[in-house]
């Protein structure tokens, strides 16, 4: 929000991608259906206190929390002078083509609408399949929406599970006219083509999932000696080597690219996960790096920035050493040295038969 504003930010929500690395980078299951639960709860919690600030507003929710989306869209519309009915009709039709249009045996649970002060908006919705027990998630932006009934998604994540009707696919424009011409109409057929983020069955994180080039150019910058002491320099911090992994994982997720984002396990590496994959959630550290962005959020007026732009610096730095040096993370070798120092660092995970007192923080609530 801060570097690139409402527009871009919708623009990464719409990712799928970005959307599975900014859980994993909060610490949640990198492979969970709870992700979308979390991330779209802390933004709301997070940036609605500031929306008048940020320009962004996030509607809906969860189960009851997604009934009531209109009245949240009309009370921001009077407010930024928008059109609420047009806003109220959008995120009624997301929800009935999600739900009625792609014939995926998937329930819609969760709907979020989160829209700018500008009229631009992304849409994140979840369903869930009663038989099988997993979830798919569906994402928009309007930006990207030409159709609302041909390829309206920027993405569509899921396991595969074969042939399904799906009306507002590319492929069915013959059955959209079909049903059109019944009601004296035509429709139009532009076409896009839509990724869909498809996770494994297995729940752990695997050498597999996860770039090891890339992985191993945040472990370098971490923790050779050399790279770690220029590393420090950027975000001017006398940071320990575990914090620093951290945050340069969250520099990726704010100024990396959308290709960055194709192994979004990678980013379970920054924070663990709360299921104990691929290791404990270390409280410390995660206590540690809020500090840290927190005290770059308070002194960004101050400074022009500078602390913020350090993040850049250090997601440029990764990259560079990435293509210069060409580190290969050992996989095992990382996951035996982080279950080893996990209890130094407060490592804590939802099966712990004693569990520390809610935070009453996350990254959310420092309204990036």
């Amino acid at each position: 929000m801060l570097h690139y504003g409402p527009s871009a930010f919708l623009s990464r929500l719409s990712d799928p991608y970005w959307f599975q690395a900014l859980g994993s980078v909060m610490g949640m299951d990198w492979h969970s259906s709870g992700i979308t639960t979390s991330v779209v709860g802390a933004l709301k919690r997070g940036l609605n206190p500031r929306a008048a600030e940020l320009g962004l507003y996030v509607c809906g929710g969860r189960g009851r929390h997604s009934r009531n989306t209109p009245a949240e869209l009309r009370a921001i519309s009077e407010t930024r002078g928008l059109d609420g009915e047009a806003l109220v009709r959008t995120s009624r039709l997301a929800a009935k083509i999600d739900n009625n249009c792609i014939a995926d045996g998937f329930q819609i649970y969760l709907h979020s609408f989160i829209v700018a002060a500008n009229g631009e908006w992304a849409i994140v919705q979840q369903g869930l399949n009663d038989a099988s027990g997993l979830a798919r998630r569906y994402h928009w932006h309007s930006a990207n929406v030409r159709d609302f009934v041909d390829e309206p998604h920027t993405g569509i994540a899921g396991a595969h599970q074969g042939t399904i009707m799906n009306l507002v696919d590319a492929h069915a424009a013959p059955a959209r006219e079909a049903l059109v011409s019944l009601a004296h109409a035509a429709p139009d057929t532009t076409l896009d083509v839509v990724r869909r983020l498809e996770m494994p069955r297995h729940h752990e994180v695997r050498a597999e999932d996860v770039d090891l080039k890339r992985l191993g150019g945040v472990l370098a910058a971490a923790y050779e000696r050399d790279l770690k002491g220029f590393a420090d320099l950027l975000l001017v911090e006398n940071l320990g080597p575990r914090t620093l992994q951290t945050l340069a994982m969250v520099a990726e997720v704010v100024h990396g690219t959308p290709v960055r984002f194709s192994d979004p396990a990678r980013f379970s590496f920054a924070l663990g996960g709360k299921d104990g994959h691929p290791f404990p959630v270390p409280l410390k550290t995660y206590d540690e790096s809020i500090a840290v962005l927190r005290s770059s959020l308070d002194k960004a007026k101050l400074d022009g920035g500078a602390k913020m732009e350090g993040f850049r610096r250090l997601d440029r730095f990764v990259k560079l050493i990435e293509n210069r040096l060409e580190p290969r993370a050992d996989f095992q070798a990382v996951l035996q040295h982080e279950r080893a120092i996990s209890s130094s660092l407060g490592g804590r995970t939802v099966m712990d038969g004693k569990r520390p007192k809610p935070h009453q923080l996350n990254l959310f609530e420092l309204g990036s």
